[in-house]
């Protein structure tokens, strides 16, 4: 599976992406061409320490003679930016989450059809080495069909290093609904076992009274439930309690399997394998945990960031563009990842009630919801919007205002 000689010229949406991308694409053939940021200062400091084109402007930008484009600007404004580049004939590799509303994903799904390029979302929590010995394990029929399983990304921070990567009250990680960041959870266990959701309900979970005050109006978590294409649940949790967990389980017809838990980010790296003495086959033996490896051609991911996930995703979205194949994670499973936070949020703030995902590879159902902007962040507020937080519209104190002002350098 090593990449072909021929090179793919990319530019990056983002400063902060820049450095990032160059060290993870060598290795997959590509090569950073030009940076686009209205960052000026920043911009201009990376792009002459890198050696590449800079842009504060999109549409010159996208003029760059380059082949693909890297969206990695804020969370939430992935789509407009990776639709205009399929429409000026860009592949796109697009950050998480795919789409911040059902209209955009719609949007999205009919841009890249029209272009013929090829989209990836950057999903790289799939591609640890344990993640990868789960997929092949499940492929090769260890637990038979998945009946359940359980995903968890729970990142929790202090107040002062959730407030330095989050400058300014409008900012998306101070107004994210709690479902919204739901992909790190989700993605593993669908690429694991090859599944759709098809139906979401969820269940924000509020802070306590003794919660530290911040400026996020938020709730700190979420549980979602996704009825997949199989018939399996898949339970999802996350994403700021106490009590980091980055875990996976998934139970099957015939067996068990997860990531172990244990301290550090990814904890000790350990895939664990269970049977009960009455459903083995023959070979089989009851219980097992080892370390796995990644692939002796994929051996330079243990440099890579995000788990060797930084690796893989450049590698696969080289790869896609040379075989001029969409990769796995396509836009119809990143636009459905998307969903899945956006339709968990409208369960969340009716109590748990179920919310069908439309199939957006199909025209008619995605037609009922090309007009559907619902969305909970500031700059879409108004009448029907929602707020990002079950108990409304939450307004943060002074002392808070105060603290994270001080953090941003803002005097008042």
């Amino acid at each position: 599976m090593k990449s072909s000689q021929q090179t793919i010229r990319v530019g990056v949406v983002g400063v902060g992406r820049g450095q990032t991308f160059m060290d993870q694409s060598r290795a997959a053939g590509m090569v950073l061409v030009a940076i686009c940021d209205t960052r000026t200062d920043a911009l201009i400091e990376v792009g002459a320490k890198l050696g590449v084109a800079t842009y504060t402007d999109y549409a010159a930008f996208l003029a760059h003679d380059m082949d693909a484009v890297v969206t990695a600007n804020f969370f939430h404004e992935h789509a407009p930016f990776a639709i205009q580049a399929l429409r000026a004939g860009k592949h796109v590799l697009s950050e998480c989450t795919a789409c911040k509303t059902l209209a955009e994903g719609v949007a999205l799904c009919r841009a890249v059809e029209d272009s013929g390029k090829i989209y990836m979302l950057a999903e790289n929590y799939p591609y640890t080495a344990a993640n990868l010995e789960l997929q092949r394990l499940y492929q090769a029929g260890e637990i038979g069909q998945v009946m359940y399983a359980e995903g968890e990304y729970n990142h929790p921070m202090s107040i002062d290093d959730s407030l330095r990567i989050s400058p300014g009250m409008r900012h998306w990680r101070n107004n994210l609904a709690a479902t919204y960041y739901c992909t790190h959870a989700l993605a593993p266990l669908m690429t694991i076992t090859d599944t759709m959701p098809i139906s979401v309900n969820a269940l924000a979970i509020p802070a306590p009274p003794e919660w530290p005050k911040t400026v996020r109006r938020q709730d700190p978590g979420a549980v979602i439930l996704c009825r997949m294409d199989n018939g399996a649940v898949f339970r999802l949790f996350g994403i700021s309690l106490p009590g980091h967990s980055i875990w996976y389980r998934l139970h099957g017809a015939r067996g068990l399997m997860e990531l172990q838990r244990g301290s550090g980010y990814w904890g000790p790296g350990q895939v664990r394998v269970q049977h009960e003495e009455w459903n083995m086959q023959s070979g089989e033996v009851a219980e097992r945990s080892y370390v796995p490896e990644f692939p002796a051609w994929a051996a330079s991911a243990g440099e890579a960031g995000h788990g060797g996930g930084d690796f893989f995703t450049s590698h696969l979205f080289a790869e896609a563009i040379r075989r001029h194949e969409q990769p796995y994670l396509n836009v119809y499973r990143a636009v459905a990842m998307s969903a899945v936070g956006i339709l968990g949020w409208k369960s969340a703030l009716r109590d748990g009630n179920a919310f069908a995902l439309p199939d957006f590879r199909d025209e008619a159902a995605r037609s009922n919801v090309e007009h559907d902007d619902w969305s909970p962040f500031p700059e879409d507020a108004g009448f029907g919007q929602p707020f990002p937080s079950i108990w409304g519209d939450v307004q943060p104190c002074a002392e808070a205002v105060a603290h994270a002002n001080e953090i941003w350098g803002i005097v008042e």
